[in-house]
């Protein structure tokens, strides 16, 4: 079997992506398997993470692989000077996939090029993070019961948000229509307006999320605005609080809207929005353990019809 990687949501067809949701709906219905038993999962992540990595160890265990990695490099030989290159060419020798997630953008590319096992990219930089793009996929599919004709409003930080940049690609195979809101200073990026506009993709861009946008959206991404991507933290205190998400805002929304989040929040989503029928971020943030057990299973060639036919479930 060819070697599989699983770096970038840009190489996905839409024939592949409404496969991986058949493949995430099947570990939905039956998370516990021992498929995997036998094979070793590392986890590399060289930046902190607690739902990406916490869910990709929780999916290895779920389906019977061991877990090996290290969730700060601090603690392995990258402290010493080893390089990402030895890094991966060491833990393959050990490991049947790698997921990793690095700072530099590009990491996972170079990672994929290079190692004898499959890559998975947990995230690089501000670049892309296409297994988060594969749960809010699935996601929006759970709860539009399609992909076609959306409007999706992504809020917040554009520029460094690495999760809707993923999502505005992965979402072209769909007919979407985006409303992208966000201040000047972390508004979407000319490369992937351009893509838009190459693809055919209809976007609006606002400075407010206001009424209008809230009630035509189908689905409503929030993001935080990440402090650590900020190298002037003047004009992060500009922006941090600039789209607050409350409830009473959401009085003339869509019956079916849904509001995502990638988490974790700061305070750009109000507590009171929680108990809100619109609220759908924490059933979110769960279906990431189920479309991380399908792509742990894809890249190592585990097909749907033996996922289907698995009789190693544990009820």
């Amino acid at each position: 079997m060819d070697k599989h990687n699983f770096v970038t949501i840009a190489d996905l067809s839409r024939e592949k992506i409404l496969y991986m949701i058949r493949l995430s709906e099947e570990f939905l219905r039956h998370p516990n398997r021992e498929i995997l038993k036998g094979k070793v999962v590392a986890t590399l992540f060289y930046e902190p993470s607690t739902r990406t990595r916490l869910s990709f160890e929780t999916a290895a265990n779920r389906l019977g692989a061991r877990v090996i990695g290290f969730s700060d490099a601090k603690a392995s030989s990258v402290s010493k000077g080893e390089t990402l290159k030895d890094t991966i060419l060491m833990v393959s020798n050990y490991a049947d996939v790698i997921v990793m997630r690095h700072y530099i953008e590009g990491a996972a590319q170079y990672a994929g090029e290079i190692a004898p096992v499959p890559i998975i990219n947990a995230g690089d930089g501000a670049h892309q993070h296409p297994s988060q793009c594969m749960l809010d996929l699935f996601t929006i599919h759970q709860t539009q019961s399609s992909l076609e004709n959306l409007t999706i409003s992504l809020v917040g930080d554009l520029k460094y948000g690495r999760t809707v940049h993923s999502l505005l690609m992965a979402m072209r195979h769909f007919n979407p229509s985006f409303h992208f809101v966000a201040p000047e200073e972390l508004s979407m990026p000319a490369e992937y307006k351009l893509y838009c506009k190459e693809h055919g993709i209809k976007y609006e861009e606002h400075l407010d999320l206001n009424d209008e946008v809230i009630s035509t959206s189908d689905i409503i991404y929030m993001t935080r605005v990440q402090k650590e991507r900020f190298s002037d933290l003047m004009e992060y205190e500009r922006v941090k609080n600039i789209y607050i998400l409350k409830s009473d805002m959401l009085v003339n929304a869509k019956s079916n809207m849904r509001i995502l989040h990638p988490l974790p929040r700061v305070n750009e989503i109000d507590y009171d929005v929680d108990d809100n029928p619109h609220a759908y971020y924490i059933q979110q943030a769960r279906n990431g353990l189920y479309a991380r057990e399908a792509i742990i299973c894809d890249v190592l060639g585990i097909t749907l019809d033996e996922i289907i036919n698995d009789d190693t479930i544990i009820d």
